[in-house]
């Protein structure tokens, strides 16, 4: 898939999305009724065998950009939670990294604007690809699997609204009608929202082949079953979220990487726990996600980069003592790192984020920063073993829980978990999903779905608001285009 990733920017022109925010501009009547002077969309993609290819690359393509999984979605999944800090230089607020470490953000933060026009665009993408994908004369089977690939991502782009946001409005077509168009002002409820994640999710979990040999980091069954069995588990529907990730479990297609410090290293690419990941290329023409590493990598004299979203002191101590996840997660200031590489004294932060790291000297890293070969881990088989433990332990099945939970202990250097009642496998399960999960961009959903953001933040002197901090402000621009049809979150 990464040699398609070229073909994105001159498929994408051609069909013209220009949809980045939710709203539908009006049309005046001269210009509905100009003829057209060129090529139309309808007309290159009912003539160009490589079109339908080209219109699944443009959805995937969504997941590199920088304002899809970089700056500002590490602002509001990892530096507003408590397992990080800004970072960087105290003066330097990142735009608005500062209120989200703080968690005195407004709706016109930029971060808020940037992760909903870019998740938008991407759903956009996939109405637009399977718009155009019926209408093209093609291998019913192809067009099933490729129509499977485009769902899953768009399942995906929903569920990261959802869970910042709540209630978005719900797009699950081209707006053609009035009615329609309309319709992409206003709010749907969470479970509506949901409920399309889970129906996209799956029917891509029934069409798509179970693995990929050859174009690695393209959708699976796999990856469609295994998503859905998180999202079960962010609905509480707790039999479904078993019954899912034991098709995973039972499959014997996936199992934990021996070495915890691996997964994040180029040798652990599309392993054995890899269940769906972003598929970064730092050679040329480099295909990267854009800026993920730069704005983490270490900061100061000899430093790699920008230094934000460095782990907290309190993640730190959240280890249990011979915890080999600690030293895979976290970067200490001086220490030298695994391909023999010195963080400087001097850098202005203590500890810094080690699954992001990118090794200069032997990873094929690309030579530039801002486009490494760093793929990102969407979905990997440790999480699904503790959402596998978790829905178990709320049917009541605590052995199950505790089984499976004392899989990822065991990887980690631990003994099992002493904890026996429902109540206690609980609470060591959220633990363990902190300190497994670090720093992969699910701690704040977490704390929320579990209902203790409120207690967790304001225990470490943050001003958290039970009923406004639940979910993230609608970004006001989006409010003043829908021309108020669009209503505000609680609290904002």
């Amino acid at each position: 898939m990464k040699n398609n990733m070229k073909k994105f920017k001159t498929a994408f022109t051609i069909i013209g999305l220009a949809t980045i925010l939710v709203t539908v501009p009006s049309c005046k009547k001269s210009f509905l009724e100009e003829p057209p002077r060129a090529q139309t969309p309808d007309d290159y993609f009912s003539s160009t065998k490589q079109a339908a290819e080209e219109l699944v690359t443009s959805v995937y393509n969504k997941l590199y950009d920088w304002s899809q999984h970089s700056f500002s979605w590490i602002g509001i999944t990892s530096i507003a939670s408590d397992d990080a800090d800004k970072g960087s230089d105290p003066g330097d607020t990142g735009a608005d990294k500062d209120q989200l470490d703080n968690l005195s953000h407004t709706s016109t933060s930029l971060s808020f604007g940037e992760v909903w026009e870019s998740n938008y665009e991407g759903i956009s993408r996939a109405n637009k690809a399977i718009y155009l994908m019926d209408k093209l004369n093609m291998d019913p089977l192809q067009r099933q699997i490729f129509k499977g690939e485009v769902q899953f991502l768009r399942a995906y782009y929903y569920f990261n609204l959802v869970r910042c946001f709540g209630g978005v409005p719900k797009i699950d077509k081209v707006p053609i009608t009035q009615a329609e168009i309309d319709a992409v002002n206003v709010k749907s409820t969470p479970d509506e929202i949901y409920d399309l994640i889970e129906s996209d999710l799956t029917y891509a979990g029934t069409v798509l082949p179970s693995t990929r040999l050859i174009d690695q980091g393209r959708a699976t069954s796999y990856a469609a079953i295994g998503l859905l069995a998180k999202v079960n588990l962010y609905r509480e529907k707790w039999a479904q979220a078993a019954a899912n990730a034991e098709v995973l479990i039972g499959s014997k297609n996936f199992d934990l990487l021996s070495d915890y410090s691996h997964i994040w290293r180029e040798i652990g690419e599309f392993s054995s726990e890899s269940i769906f990941e972003v598929n970064a290329k730092g050679t040329e023409p480099a295909k990267g996600i854009v800026g993920y590493f730069v704005v983490q990598a270490p900061r100061g004299q000899g430093g790699l980069g920008w230094g934000f979203n460095t782990p907290s002191l309190d993640l730190y101590n959240a280890y249990e003592a011979g915890d080999v996840r600690r030293d895979a997660t976290i970067i200490k200031s001086g220490q030298i790192l695994w391909d023999g590489w010195q963080t400087s004294t001097l850098a202005p932060n203590a500890r810094y984020n080690y699954k992001s790291y990118v090794s200069k000297l032997v990873e094929s890293w690309g030579k530039q920063d801002n486009e490494t070969n760093k793929n990102l881990r969407i979905l990997r088989y440790g999480d699904l073993l503790l959402v596998a433990a978790e829905a178990y332990n709320e049917l009541g099945d605590t052995s199950k829980a505790l089984k499976y939970m004392n899989m990822v202990r065991n990887r980690a250097g631990l003994a099992n978990a002493s904890a026996t009642t429902k109540t206690d496998i609980r609470i060591a399960i959220w633990k363990e999903r902190r300190v497994e999960m670090a720093m992969e961009h699910d701690r704040v959903f977490d704390l929320r779905r579990t209902k203790q953001a409120g207690t967790v933040m304001r225990a470490h002197g943050k001003a958290y608001v039970d009923g406004k901090h639940d979910l993230y402000p609608i970004p006001q621009r989006q409010i003043d285009l829908a021309n108020g049809k669009l209503i505000q979150n609680p609290g904002y």
